[in-house]
């Protein structure tokens, strides 16, 4: 692989080389992608939008449940009859 060294004249023409760029000719064609090493302790964690108390909630519900299949299979059923 060949390396290409980036000195601050050509980092400041690629915004700092902070974020995805696509690399085109004139015409506009495109040659090449560059993607930036990300920083993985810049990430900050995702949490689910849903609080403890409304999955104990779920949990002791009584209400009805479908696995995965199951839906898959209705909607697979609904899409044949047209309607879905």
């Amino acid at each position: 692989m060949t390396r290409v060294i980036v000195d601050d004249s050509l980092r400041a023409k690629l915004h700092d080389l902070s974020e995805a760029l696509v690399f085109c000719d004139e015409g506009g064609r495109i040659f090449g992608h560059f993607v930036p090493v990300m920083d993985p302790s810049q990430w900050e964690p995702v949490s689910p939008s849903i609080s403890e108390e409304e999955l104990d909630r779920r949990a002791r519900s009584n209400e009805p449940r479908y696995t995965t299949a199951e839906v898959l299979a209705r909607l697979e059923d609904l899409a044949r009859r047209g309607t879905a």
